[in-house]
């Protein structure tokens, strides 16, 4: 019950680590569009690196365990490109004039006088795929950390430092189109919220099944979920609300800080 609870709390802190990215709103000004772009182009790159080369390839190596190389390249493939299928459903079934992927089609300046709808939704649905995304990251941290603390810990961590800038692609739109900075720090808690979410499933429902398969196939959506938010909505978004290059140094800055976060903890 000990190795339980301070996974739940281990799972809790690395969860609620999207705050932090959430507190940059406090030192920014709600006009900034070029920090909001190279922050958009951030985002993207943080998600783009760990789907390619973090979760796909750990979803390939966890169903080519199970199903051996071929079988379980072919499952790897098939839960990416699900998660894409799915993610472009959910937005085939949202009004074009609603769709916070529709973005790029506004024109510039993107921010007047404060207010600016499809920013909020790309906050709301970028929380949404955090959420997503934060979900099965919760239920591995949990599974690890109830395993081995010292194999759980370099997870946990590395999962907290991810969460930081993945907060401010949270909270910057919602701030930048007009919300409080309270409610944009409130929403960057929220979508870090599902990672014990994740936690509290784990435990109550699927530790007990709980195999390489299901792991494999939850990364590999998870991993085309985001890919498919990465290039539909937040490059778009950044090059709209700022330049292409500030898109790109994002993109770039946000893979750098990446992969330099998972080399530590390795």
């Amino acid at each position: 019950m000990d190795n339980v609870l301070l996974a739940f709390l281990l799972t809790l802190l690395s969860g609620l680590a999207t705050g932090i990215g959430g507190l940059i709103t406090l030192f920014t000004k709600r006009s900034n569009n070029r920090f909001l772009s190279i922050s958009m182009g951030f985002s993207a790159g943080v998600m783009i690196y760990v789907s390619m080369i973090e979760l796909f390839p750990e979803a390939n190596a966890l169903l080519g365990g199970m199903y051996g190389e071929k079988t379980g390249s072919l499952y790897t493939v098939l839960s990416f490109f699900a998660g894409m299928f799915l993610i472009a459903l959910i937005d085939k079934f949202i009004p074009e004039d609603e769709n916070p992927h529709e973005m790029a089609s506004c024109p510039l300046p993107a921010v007047q006088n404060g207010k600016t709808q499809n920013l909020k939704r790309t906050g709301v649905m970028t929380a949404v795929a955090i959420a997503i995304h934060n979900f099965p990251e919760g239920i591995a941290a949990f599974v690890s950390a109830t395993q081995s603390l010292r194999v759980a810990l370099p997870i946990i961590i590395a999962i907290a430092i991810h969460n930081i800038p993945e907060g401010i692609s949270v909270a910057m739109p919602i701030y930048c189109s007009g919300g409080s900075r309270k409610k944009a720090l409130g929403y960057s808690f929220l979508a870090g919220l599902s990672e014990p979410l994740g936690a509290l499933i784990g435990y109550l429902i699927l530790l007990p099944f709980m195999n390489d398969a299901v792991f494999g196939i939850l990364y590999g959506l998870v991993a085309g979920i985001m890919v498919f938010i990465s290039f539909d909505e937040l490059l778009p978004g950044a090059e709209v609300y700022g330049e292409h290059h500030l898109a790109i140094y994002g993109l770039v800055g946000g893979m750098a800080i990446m992969a330099l976060s998972l080399w530590l903890f390795i």
